[in-house]
């Protein structure tokens, strides 16, 4: 396969601009119009949308996209390891996280890793629904949840630990539960794609679960710094990981509710990246800047 085409490709669907994605490359307009059909009979199909205005993906240039970044991507290493081309970091990392966990922690810390590594790219990918991997073309992700996909590397970056809490207006006006039977007489604040999960009493399995069976769910969303806003106007309990919620728990302007139970669904915060994926040095030096910076020892744990 031309892997030169291939780039030119990736380019020329990143930027929506084929005679721009050329220049890029040092290709004029009819040359790289002329690779990028030769490039779609060898793949048996049209990768790209065009008309005299503009251009954009076909369905099935979609799909290859994220195979076509792996192709440039194996290709690099490959060089790499047989000591061609340049084995610093270097070009565009595309990274998925949690919006709420990267508004906190990530984007305080971009400008040392701009800093430090030069000629790299972020392009962030920030929101806490659950995003595809391969199908979204990232190099690397966080996720904050157990990790049972096969098709995943994982690197633990830190642990979590989900709690209930409400705000201290809330339990003054409701009331604090004592007990889990408590809980149906209040207000429940759920995420979005939560389901029922078992409660750990002083570190050992019980009979309870959260939420409890027919307890109103009164709101449900699918952000997580929405939610504990939420939680802190007082509209009812949710479940927090720890590092969404630690400096309001210290303030006193969030309450844990029911300190003796925890949340038992083994999660922690990851650093995933497809195992078909070359681990690249951009990758590598973001996933051990992480670990420097966060993972070392966590703020919420100090």
């Amino acid at each position: 396969m031309d892997t030169e085409g291939v780039q030119l490709f990736v380019m020329a669907a990143d930027m929506l601009n084929i005679s721009a994605a050329g220049r890029q490359l040092g290709l004029a307009p009819a040359v790289a119009s002329a690779r990028l059909s030769k490039l779609e009979k060898q793949m048996g199909a049209d990768l790209l949308h065009r008309s005299t205005r503009k251009i954009s993906l076909s369905q099935e240039g979609a799909e290859f996209l994220p195979y076509a970044r792996e192709i440039l991507a194996q290709e690099s290493a490959a060089r790499a390891a047989l000591g061609h081309g340049n084995t610093g970091a270097s070009g565009t990392l595309r990274f998925s996280a949690s919006s709420t966990f990267a508004q906190m922690f990530i984007a305080p810390i971009l400008p040392e890793f701009l800093e430090r590594y030069p000629d790299v790219n972020l392009e962030l990918k920030l929101s806490d629904t659950q995003m595809n991997l391969i199908e979204g073309g990232f190099d690397l992700a966080l996720r904050n949840y157990a990790i049972e996909d096969s098709s995943l590397r994982a690197r633990k970056l830190a642990d979590d630990q989900r709690i209930l809490c409400a705000s201290t207006h809330y339990l003054e006006r409701h009331g604090t539960p004592q007990s889990v039977e408590d809980l149906e007489r209040h207000q429940l604040i759920m995420f979005m794609s939560g389901t029922p999960r078992k409660l750990l009493k002083d570190g050992e399995e019980s009979l309870h679960a959260f939420p409890p069976a027919g307890m109103k769910k009164r709101v449900v969303c699918d952000d997580g710094a929405t939610m504990k806003l939420a939680t802190m106007a007082g509209v009812g309990i949710s479940i927090n990981s720890i590092w969404s919620v630690y400096q309001e728990i210290q303030d006193g302007s969030l309450t844990r509710v029911l300190p003796q139970y925890e949340i038992e669904d083994q999660s922690a915060i990851w650093l995933v990246y497809p195992k078909s994926n070359v681990l690249t040095a951009k990758v590598r030096v973001f996933i051990d800047f992480l670990l420097e910076k966060i993972g070392d020892s966590p703020v919420w744990q100090r």
